[in-house]
This record gives C-alpha cells, sequence and structure tokens, in this order.
C-alpha cells in the first residue's frame, strides 16, 4: 500500500487530519512489532491491554488534558491490520459521551525503503469547527512528530 508523502507540518492547513512521514532505519519487521507488542507499545506510546486482531477492544491512560476536553483515558479498538504493512485503531475519548468528545483514527503504514521503513502515520477525525479540538490537533502534531516517534526510535534501538 503506498500513501502519498504530503509533507505535514506547522504551515499545513488540514485541520482534520496529521500525517507523519518519517524514516526508520529498521527493517519493517521489527517496526512492526514496536507497533504491536503491548511491551514495547507501553515503552514509546502509553500502556493498555493491546491484542493484534480486528475488533479487539482495549484501553489506553494518559494524562488528561482540560484545554483540550481529553479525559486521559482512550477507549481503543483494532479496526484493520495487514501484517507488516499496515494497523489502523479507533480513539474514542472515555468520556465520550459529550458533545465533541474525541472520535479519531489512527492508521501506520509501512513501506520497506532500503535497509529500513519509511513509516506514514495518518491521524484523521478531528472537528476544525472545535477550538478544543484545532488544539488538540496542533498538540498531537507535535507530540507525534517528535516526542512519539523519538520514542519509538528510542525502543527500536533498544530492543
Amino acid at each position: 500500500m503506498t500513501m502519498p508523502q504530503a509533507p505535514d507540518g506547522p504551515d499545513d492547513d488540514d485541520l482534520t487530519t496529521i500525517k507523519v512521514d518519517h524514516f526508520l532505519a529498521h527493517p519493517p519487521a521489527k517496526v512492526w512489532r514496536a507497533l504491536t507488542d503491548p511491551e514495547l507499545i507501553a515503552q514509546w506510546m502509553m500502556p493498555g491491554d493491546f491484542r493484534l486482531e480486528v475488533g479487539h477492544r482495549y484501553t489506553m491512560t494518559a494524562v488528561p488534558r482540560p484545554n483540550t476536553n481529553f479525559s486521559g483515558v482512550i477507549r481503543a479498538e483494532v479496526l484493520a491490520h495487514d501484517d507488516e504493512r499496515m494497523l489502523s485503531v479507533r480513539w474514542q475519548d472515555e468520556a465520550g459521551s459529550r458533545e465533541n468528545a474525541a472520535d479519531w483514527t489512527i492508521t501506520w503504514t509501512l513501506e520497506p525503503e532500503g535497509r529500513g521503513t519509511r513509516l506514514f502515520l495518518v491521524h484523521a477525525g478531528f472537528d476544525p469547527d472545535d477550538p478544543a479540538q484545532r488544539m488538540a490537533h496542533r498538540i498531537m502534531g507535535g507530540g507525534w512528530r517528535s516526542h512519539v516517534i523519538g520514542a519509538l526510535e528510542s525502543v527500536l534501538e533498544t530492543y
């Protein structure tokens, strides 16, 4: 599966989606394991009872962010996967009954590139008409690109 390599930076004007395109100097099998092994996921993203099974529902916990209406608890569901190529999950804020609560789809796509992997992330579903969702888009865009990708790279170096 090929995804467009459109850069997504501070000047990106799509307020509904975050796109990240990042090269990792590790083979797809190793990156895939880091994306799907619950013990490794806990090291670079958030702890949770992830299982690579379409329809599996699980919970992850993070720091609440009242300024973005985020409760800190994510109800997640595995939507689709293609081993060592693509993983798509749905994230909903635990406080989902609240108007304008987060309801996002995160899709990771892996493409072999030389001896490494080109990793694409598409985080979709932000409501550009909601100020809290716009703030979440801005914060999470920076977080995916710096903190989360950096933490993923650190995990890949150590296992």
